[in-house]
Order: C-alpha cells, then structure tokens, then sequence
C-alpha cells in the first residue's frame, strides 16, 4: 500500500468503493449468511420496543412501594444517566462496526477471545431464560379477566407465534416488531395523559390531586430499616428497580448485522435513545409517583401476595380502579399482553443471533452456522426455542416458581452486559490511538470518552455488587446465589475458556480494526440511503408504495 494511503486509512478509516481490487461480494446485502432487510422505521421501533417493557407498567410497583415517589424518580433518573454512558460506547463502536453479534463479537477481536466467550454466553442466557419467563408473565397477565384459561394453550399459543415470525426472513420480525412497538407506545402516552387529565381533575369523583400523595404519606419511604437509614434502603430498592427496568443499548446494537445502511439507521436509533431514557422511564416513574401512594392497601396486598406479575399489581390499573374508572383497565391490561409478547418476540430474536455469532466465532458448534435462504440461523433458531418449553413449567405452581428462579439468577446478567461493553470500548479506544485513527473521522464519535467509559464500567460494577446487599441481613446461601450466580458463571466461562485455548488478551496495535469494514462500507455505497424515519412511517401506515424498492425477503 502507497504511503498516501495509509494515511487516508488512519485518519478516515473506510473501504475506497471503487478500488479495482474490490470484492465485488462486498456490494451485497448478504453478511455471514443473514440479510440486511431491517428498514429504517423498523430499526427504530425495534429501539422502543426493546427499551419499553412489562416492568416499566407493572414491576415498577415494587419501586414505588419500596422507596416512594421521590426516591422512584430520582432513581430513574439517575440510572438513565448510568445508562447512558454504556450507550455512549456502544453507539461509537456499532456505528463504526455494524456486524452481526454486535458487542459479543467485538469482545474476541478487541480484548481477548476469552472475553468475547464469556460475553456471548452471558447474553445468551440472559435472553433464553426470559422468554419462558415473559409467556409465564403472559399468562398472570391474561387471569386480570379469568382464571380458567388453560396455561398450556396460552404457552403453545407463544411457541407457535414466536416460531412462524422468527422462521421466515428478518423483516417479518422487523415488520411485527414495528406494529408491537407502536402497541407500547400507545399504551404509554395513553397512560400519561391518564396521569396528567385525572391529576387536574379530570376523572368522576372531579378530584385534582396533583402531587398529593408526594406530601402524604410523603416523597420517600423507609424500607428494611427505619428512619434517614430506611429512606436510603428505600432509595436503593428504587434504584435497583430502575436497573432492572432500563434497558435499549444492547438491542439495538444486535440488531445492526441486518439493519439497511447501518452507519445511518443504527446511528440514529443510538442517539435518540437518551430522548427515550427521559420521556419512557423518567417520565414513567414521575407518573407512578404521581397517581398511587406508595401504602395504597390493594397495591400492598397484592405485592404481598406474590401476584407482581397479573396485570392487576399495575400502579396504573389500580389507580383507575379506584377513581372509578371502567373500560380503561382492560384497555391497559389487552396492551400490556401485546407488550409482554413483543418482549418474548425481541428475547428469542436475540438469543437466536446471539448463538449464531458465538458459532461464527468458534464459541458455539460449527453446525449452528447453518442459515436458510431467507437468512434465519436455523439451527440456533431450534436450539433457542428448547427454552419457552419451559413455560409449560407454569401449569404447576412449584416449577412456574423454578421459571421465576431462573429468571432472577440471570438479572445480574443484564449488569454484567453494560460492564463488558464498557470494557470492551476502553480496548477499542486505546487500539484506535495506538494504530494512529483519528477519532473525528468516525462514522459516530461518542462524547468524553474514554472517561465515560470508566465511569460506566465503575458505576456499574458498584451497582453489581450491592445489588444484593440485603441479602447479609439474614444470609441464606440459596438468596445470595439467586443474586450473584451469574457473576460466578462469568467468571467460569472466561477463566475456563481462557486456560483452555491458552487464549491471550490481544495487543492495541494488534486489534482487527478492519474486520467487516471494507464489504460494509462498500455494500452501503452500493445502494440508495434510506427513506427517511417519518415519511417511511408515513407510507407504511398508508398503505402506499415506498418510493425506494426494496428485495422482498
């Protein structure tokens, strides 16, 4: 390579188009057997729908009752900010490097293929484990109607759904994804402006309570322990509600190895996630805060019960039960069913591509490559839906507390998540520098970094490890694994892996930062930019012909 060249590569790291060596397989929209087939509206519906769960409608009661309405917000709020540091490294990374498996593969080529094991594995299980979880919250939902709606229909019903959206190509998921998504959005503008039109008084006792229930029984609860002591343990069980409840970066970033003209859609779905962090969670725990106190007697008596999961135990429906208000809470209760679906949906879409990338990697077996014509990972496809057979689990009370178990086992996972994102961007920080890139030549350049993301890989760990503080109150061994397993499963995965394959953490200078690039870059000068987000919005919900022709799957 000329002199000049490497230059041009240091500074604006990009695939020259029409250079004559070119592959000319890299015009295509085919990358490791999946299809870029994801549209720009469907990219960033998929960022909403992932962001917006059945915890931000229901499980947030458990924040409220816990820590009250003040502790609530600020804890939202300061988790977004949290959150928003892993972001911050997850959308100059992906923007830069849209392959399939996002951040699970990067960590094999940036730190160490150990890590990028560990990391892959983690996920995985994460995202297979909610999926029966999430039919069986399904099914508590569906008893806010009637009791006698056989579990196992429901739970078949799921398996049969899941399989003919994920079987046929990506858009199909793209396309159901969209139309779920815009269910939850309705839902929670719905239920903001139930907040704000009964809180000046628009509901039948004509009672406008405003922010009374912030001065009695008052802004912060005490939990565990009484006075200034109780009122912070309040806070932390907000808090720690929050981290459970927030989430975005890491569906976005799986899904940028089939998203159309990546560098463009998925660096718009990354910025206006921080829009989404403030208008969906902080503005969702300021309204929960607002319409039910945190000792309301029927929100205590069904917590106390056990029945956090039935459409019920929402702060929103109970609020509209005691106004007096009818039809609204079925309309809450049929949306929060679509919502609780979609997340399964989006759980087995991940954990599906995120098998496929740990078998491209040599981190899965090699027949877990196998794709259709379509582009869907079979095989992983199969192996991922062995996981919602256990919601059939449900049927029984004993093992749907198994499923339950599982589920909370992986919550740490999820923290573990944005602690290896952060980590692997601080790798990739230092391998842009010691190669001689120029980080304002990046596709995306995320802001004060690298502190960001020391930041997040600190705050983060310090949320990881108090988050089951509570549990040395009374120490019982099966309630600190329940907590803590899944760090020691990572722990594990890398340690085991790494002494196995004598693996070692890879050098700055010699980090892949090529990889995918070229065929990326020269498959998005291939074709046409995307239609923008309204208008292709637009078109679709008028049935009209989009003006840019797309493959059909």
């Amino acid at each position: 390579m000329a002199k000049d060249e490497t230059v041009l590569e240091k500074t604006a790291p990009a695939y020259v188009a029409d250079d004559p060596n070119a592959d000319l397989a890299h015009t295509t929209d085919v990358v490791d057997g999946l299809h870029r087939r994801l549209s720009n509206r469907q990219i960033q519906w998929i960022a909403i729908g992932g962001s917006i769960g059945t915890a931000l409608f229901v499980s947030i009661a458990w924040g409220l009752v816990e820590g009250g309405p003040g502790s609530l917000f600020i804890a939202f709020t300061l988790y977004c900010g949290i959150l928003a540091l892993a972001n911050n490294c997850m959308a100059e990374m992906t923007v830069f490097m849209p392959v399939v498996g996002g951040w699970v593969r990067m960590g094999s080529k940036w730190v160490d293929e150990a890590y990028g094991f560990m990391a892959g594995w983690n996920f995985f299980l994460y995202e297979a484990v909610l999926i029966p979880f999430e039919i069986s919250a399904l099914n508590l939902v569906l008893t806010f109607w009637r009791d006698d709606i056989p579990v196992a229909a429901v739970v078949s019903g799921c398996i049969v759904l899941y399989a003919i959206i994920n079987l046929f190509a990506v858009r199909a998921y793209g396309e159901s994804e969209f139309w779920l998504a815009s269910g939850k959005v309705i839902l929670i503008f719905m239920l903001f402006c139930f907040t704000f039109v009964t809180m000046v008084g628009g509901n039948p006792k004509h009672d406008a309570y405003g922010f009374r229930y912030w001065n009695n029984p008052g802004s912060f609860a005490e939990y565990i322990h009484t006075g200034s002591l109780g009122r912070f343990e309040g806070f932390l069980g907000a808090f720690f509600q929050a981290s459970f409840t927030c989430v975005g970066p890491e569906y976005v970033a799986m899904v940028a190895g089939e998203a159309i003209y990546p560098r463009k859609t998925i660096k718009t779905a990354f910025k206006t996630m921080y829009f989404r962090f403030g208008l969906f969670f902080i503005m969702g725990a300021l309204c929960v805060g607002i319409i039910l106190p945190y000792n309301d007697p029927t929100l205590t008596g069904l917590l106390d019960a056990g029945d956090t999961g039935t459409g019920a135990a929402s702060p929103y429906v109970i609020a509209m039960k005691n106004m007096g208000i009818s039809v609204l809470p079925d309309l809450t209760n049929a949306l929060m069913v679509t919502s609780i679906f979609s997340a399964g949906n989006s759980y087995v879409y991940c954990a599906t591509r995120t098998l496929y990338s740990l078998s491209l990697d040599g981190h899965a077996p090699r027949f877990l490559r196998k794709t259709t014509r379509a582009g869907v990972p079979i095989y992983c496809f199969c192996v991922t839906m062995v996981f919602p057979l256990l919601g059939f689990l449900s049927v029984g009370r004993a093992a749907s507390e198994g499923v339950k178990w599982l589920a909370n086992v992986t919550q740490a996972a999820q923290l573990m998540n944005y602690i290896i994102m952060c980590t692997i961007y601080l790798c990739f920080y230092r391998a842009l520098k010691v190669q001689g890139y120029s980080r304002d030549s990046l596709p995306y350049k995320g802001w004060g970094q690298p502190y960001v993301a020391v930041a997040g890989v600190i705050l983060f760990s310090v949320v990881l490890a108090i988050y089951g503080y509570a549990t040395f109150y009374d120490f019982d061994v099966g309630t600190f694994m329940t907590y803590y397993a899944m760090c020691f499963i990572d722990i594990v995965l890398w340690t085991g892996f790494k002494l196995w394959k004598r693996t070692s953490f890879v050098k700055p200078e010699d980090a892949d930062l090529v990889w995918e690039r070229p065929s990326i870059d020269a498959y998005e000068a291939s074709i046409d930019a995307p239609l923008g987000l309204w208008e292709d919005i637009w078109l679709t919900i008028t049935f009209q012909k989009k003006k840019v022709k797309e493959e059909d799957a």
